[in-house]
Order: structure tokens, then sequence, then C-alpha cells
């Protein structure tokens, strides 16, 4: 039964995130826009010594950029915000809880694009629960 299953790719990760963001609310949605998921295995020596991270599979995600609350219209051009997904790290938690895969990626995006509007916890669950 399991011999022929494996762990999902970078890409199918990546679709799994980009199908999760399409399923959450649409004026979540639309609050979004121009904001950029990526996914790779792990994070950046440079991210893991910024957030002071002990492992690489300390972080699931991560939002980099300029948050909404933080925006002014004096501001200059900048990179686009990204929301990095971290697969090894997820997988990782997976293999360890109860949570489906899908979930845990919902979640983590969710919570990646609260930093990104300066949301509290309650408003991410209640965005989480408003997608199921």
């Amino acid at each position: 039964m399991w011999t022929d299953l494996k762990a999902p790719s970078l890409a199918d990760m990546e679709a799994m995130a980009h199908e999760t963001f399409e399923r959450l609310p649409e004026h979540f949605r639309k609050m979004c826009e121009g904001v950029i998921i990526r996914v790779d295995d792990f994070p950046t020596e440079e991210v893991l010594d910024e957030m002071e991270a002990e492992s690489e599979f300390d972080l699931l995600g991560l939002f980099q950029g300029t948050g909404l609350p933080f925006r002014s219209n004096d501001d200059l051009p900048r990179l686009p915000n990204m929301i990095w997904l971290y697969r090894r790290p997820i997988l990782d938690y997976w293999a360890e809880h109860d949570e489906s895969l899908g979930y845990i990626v919902r979640h983590v995006l969710i919570h990646e694009i609260g930093h990104h509007f300066g949301m509290s916890d309650d408003d991410m669950e209640a965005i989480e629960a408003a997608a199921d």
C-alpha cells in the first residue's frame, strides 16, 4: 500500500499552496493582491540567522516584505512581498502530528498572510474557519 507513495515535490507543494490560496475567502484574497507565494525545501542561512532559529526545521513559513500596516504613500518602490513555505520542515511537522498535510499548508499560509495584514491570532483563526 505505501510502497508507491512519495512525499510531495517542491512543485507539488507549491501547487497545493496556490490551490489552498484560491479556496480562501474572496475578500481575503483580494487584500493579498501582489503577494507572491513560493515553496523551498529550507530557509536560507541568512533567514535562519535573522530569525535566530536553532535548526533549519524551526521555520515552516515566512513572510518577507513590508506588511500593509507598516507602509506609507511616501515609501520607495520595494521588492514584492513574498510568502515562503518550507517543504521539509512542513513534512517533518506533518509526520509528527495528526493534522493532514493540506491543513498544515493552509494553516501556515494563513498565518504568514496574517503577518502581511498585522492580524491577531483570533483574526487568523476566523479566516481559517471560513476556508474550511
